[in-house]
């Protein structure tokens, strides 16, 4: 017997077994995820990556995960027309329609399948929840509880609190820009709102840029107020994050001034007036000009003429009228809009309440 073979043996499997031991539950390189529970406290924001990765924030739980869906076959659907959305998702999970809260809305650009966040019940206790609506309207629960997956926290989530909870708005808006998960919300920082860039596959989350901008409508500079819906955009040849705010500023943003901890000052360009909250924005071209849809709670749907984004001067004190900047027009046939992501290049996919439907529509 050849002693030193068992030796040389026993320490190979003695790594193997120290490996397994250390090796992450959650691992991080895509294609090689772990299966298991998502660990979600809440699903909130959506975005989707490449191949078909759906990015999920949980506000609550201060993270993001990264789901793989396994929806990567291509699918030449140009409709989606769902109507009960609320009775239907209330109906899959067995609860009564209104402890169905529908957070956000997605669409996976390959299979066209559109993802809705949500959660089952009100308050803390509540349960989050993701559903797919594919083509022929059929819903289908994902099981968060052992699905594959990746999540990386944050380490400068706010600090729960029991009136006007900052932390519910960690999360705002979520995007996939050039190989990294852009997301907005709020921070623990003296500048609390923040924008955060975080690469794809995830190792480590840095502190967010910490973001001040001019409020016409409130006459100050702000620090406190997040973005609440953001779209990446290029002006004049350079990269910009155009954020819009409660009340309603549109501010730009320049993608390289987003920097770790770094305190960046946002210039307002337009304003489309207050007692309003932005709620997503599409920005699409269509007959040789530029245009941004955004859904709003008070105004509407708007269609925002974005052809010359660049001409407009910074808004840096209050304005004589309400709204400034680039003119836009009132969509008076879309209403109760509570949430719009793009389709294609010619659709926006809606959501809206009363009556609740997900449906596709022309761009305007």
């Amino acid at each position: 017997m050849d002693y030193r073979k068992i030796g040389v043996v026993a320490l190979a499997v003695a790594v193997l077994i120290v490996y397994a031991v250390r090796r992450p539950a959650t691992v991080t390189a895509a294609g090689d995820f772990a299966s298991g529970s998502a660990g979600l406290k809440s699903a909130g924001a959506l975005a989707f990556g490449p191949d078909g990765m759906l990015f999920v924030g949980d506000s609550v739980g201060g993270s993001i995960a990264a789901i793989d869906t396994g929806d990567r076959t291509p699918s030449a659907v140009s409709k989606i027309d769902v109507q009960a959305i609320d009775e239907k998702l209330a109906a899959l999970v067995g609860v009564m329609p209104s402890d169905i809260l529908i957070n956000d809305v997605a669409v996976n650009p390959i299979s066209k399948n559109v993802y809705v966040s949500a959660a089952r019940g009100r308050g803390p206790d509540a349960a989050p929840l993701v559903v797919r609506i594919d083509g022929s309207g059929k819903l289908t629960l994902l099981t968060l509880d052992n699905i594959r997956h990746d999540t990386i926290s944050f380490t400068d989530a706010p600090d729960a609190a029991a009136r006007q909870n900052p932390r519910t708005q960690t999360i705002t808006d979520m995007a996939f820009v050039n190989g990294n998960v852009m997301v907005a919300g709020m921070s623990n920082e003296e500048w609390s709102s923040a924008l955060r860039s975080i690469p794809y596959p995830f190792k480590t989350a840095s502190k967010g840029t910490q973001l001040q901008i001019w409020h016409a409508s409130h006459g100050r500079y702000e620090t406190q107020s997040p973005v609440r819906t953001f779209v990446p955009y290029t002006i004049d040849g350079k990269e910009y994050v155009l954020a819009a705010y409660t009340c309603t500023p549109l501010v730009k943003i320049p993608v390289s001034d987003l920097k770790a901890g770094a305190q960046v000052k946002g210039v307002t360009i337009s304003d489309l007036g207050s007692g309003n909250q932005p709620l997503d924005m599409v920005p699409y071209k269509k007959d040789g000009h530029e245009f941004i849809l955004i859904a709003n709670s008070s105004f509407g749907v708007v269609k925002l003429h974005a052809d010359n984004l660049g001409q407009y001067k910074p808004i840096d004190s209050p304005t004589v009228v309400d709204v400034a900047g680039a003119p836009y027009d009132k969509i008076a046939s879309l209403t109760n809009v509570r949430h719009l992501a793009q389709f294609d290049a010619s659709n926006a996919v809606i959501l809206t309440a009363s009556p609740a439907s997900v449906k596709t529509i022309a761009l305007p």
